[in-house]
């Protein structure tokens, strides 16, 4: 989202401003070009110098920019700026910009700005619950500035409370969720997504499971959280969960069928991104199994998983089943009968013997399938890119 724009973070004066010079350094590898403002009492908390060495830019401080005389400083910037970000937000500018006060280069150019603003608070908890903050911060909300939400934990006075400063690369994620949702199509919408694979045991040491990473659940996730849907992601994967998103962890095939049917009835539509194993032991072992010299091998006897997606494709009434499969030839004609098979209204197929397409992979290459249309095949991209193409066709399927 930010490659290649312009941006100018504004830092105020609070504790959480070194984390700000973080921030600005994953901007820059987002690929952004990086302004920096402070106002006087930021510059007590981290010198302009680091700034200047982090962006390679240099850093206004105030309304007569000593860089450039020939251009008023903070009306430049404002009309420069595809974003900007103030990080830290003290109570302080808070309140400055809710009453359109402009009395440092800081507030000057969000005064003049006509983009987008980004807040992120940071501040005592007393301070942050105080009503007068929190009638600016309304204030500022109708004015369209986003607002993140600041993080509960231990603040600089020793105590815990809400009020810290989320970590930067937390606020890169919940801006840009936030921006997309701006345009997002799926407000008050439920949408359910199973990733990762499921894990069966054998013993309390051993178990059956595949090669699935969660990786495109979990991007399919954030897609469908960025078109402003209320987003649950059941997973059995340890990865980070995208911002905006619920999360449940199950282990099981039995597990994941009860969160899903438990979820079904009110979802708008179910993505069952999951790598489901097909078998379980039909009695695992309560203590680790030992090799036994005199009896060589191991026999364990399987039974059948249950087959979520057809127990979904069964029961549905409203909801928008999407399934996945990954395969290993035949691609097409085996998805078509998989779509048929279970009952769903999208399905989407990907040759896991390609090199870089689906496990463990940051790429993909995926065909999707319904029920009106020829089979479209989507080039090899990231698959948070597949996964905003596929959240696309879903929406125009769900959307009022």
């Amino acid at each position: 989202m930010f490659t290649n724009k312009k941006i100018v973070l504004i830092v105020s004066g609070g504790v959480a401003a070194y984390k700000s010079a973080i921030f600005a350094r994953l901007l820059m590898k987002a690929g952004a070009v990086v302004r920096v403002v402070m106002t006087q009492a930021a510059t007590e908390f981290v010198t302009p110098k680091t700034f200047e060495a982090l962006t390679q830019q240099p850093v206004v401080t105030d309304l007569f920019d000593a860089h450039n005389d020939s251009v008023i400083a903070h009306v430049s910037l404002a009309d420069w700026a595809d974003y900007i970000f103030v990080v830290p937000a003290t109570a302080n500018i808070l309140a400055k910009m809710a009453a359109g006060i402009g009395d440092d280069a800081a507030t000057s150019v969000l005064l003049a700005r006509h983009t987008p603003v980004i807040v992120a608070p940071a501040m005592n908890v007393n301070m942050y619950e105080n009503p007068a903050t929190q009638r600016n911060l309304a204030t500022l909300r109708d004015d369209g500035v986003i607002v993140l939400e600041p993080a509960e934990g231990l603040l600089a006075e020793g105590y815990a409370g809400k009020g810290r400063l989320p970590e930067p690369d937390e606020i890169l994620a919940l801006a840009e969720l936030a921006l997309y949702q701006r345009t997002g199509q799926l407000t008050g919408k439920q949408i359910i997504v199973s990733a990762g694979g499921t894990v069966e045991p054998i013993d309390p040491v051993r178990f059956i499971t595949n090669r699935s990473s969660g990786k495109m659940g979990y991007a399919i996730a954030q897609a469908a959280a960025e078109q402003g849907a209320n987003v649950t992601l059941v997973t059995s994967s340890d990865l980070p969960a995208p911002a905006g998103v619920q999360t449940v962890h199950i282990q099981s095939a039995r597990e994941l069928l009860a969160a899903m049917t438990e979820r079904f009835e009110t979802a708008d539509a179910v993505i069952m991104a999951a790598a489901v194993s097909d078998y379980r032991v039909a009695t695992p072992a309560d203590q680790k199994m030992k090799k036994d010299a005199d009896n060589p091998g191991l026999t364990l006897e399987l039974v059948e998983n249950p087959d979520i997606l057809a127990t979904l494709g069964a029961n549905k009434t409203h909801q928008y089943l999407v399934g996945f499969a990954a395969e290993t030839q035949d691609l097409i004609n085996y998805a078509q009968q998989k779509l048929t098979k279970k009952n769903a209204d999208m399905l989407i197929a990907n040759d896991v013997s390609k090199a870089e397409v689906g496990f463990g992979y940051d790429t993909n290459q995926v065909t999707i399938l319904t029920r009106d249309a020829q089979p479209e095949t989507l080039p090899l991209q990231t698959k948070i890119a597949v996964a905003r193409e596929i959240m696309r066709r879903v929406t125009e399927a769900v959307k009022d």
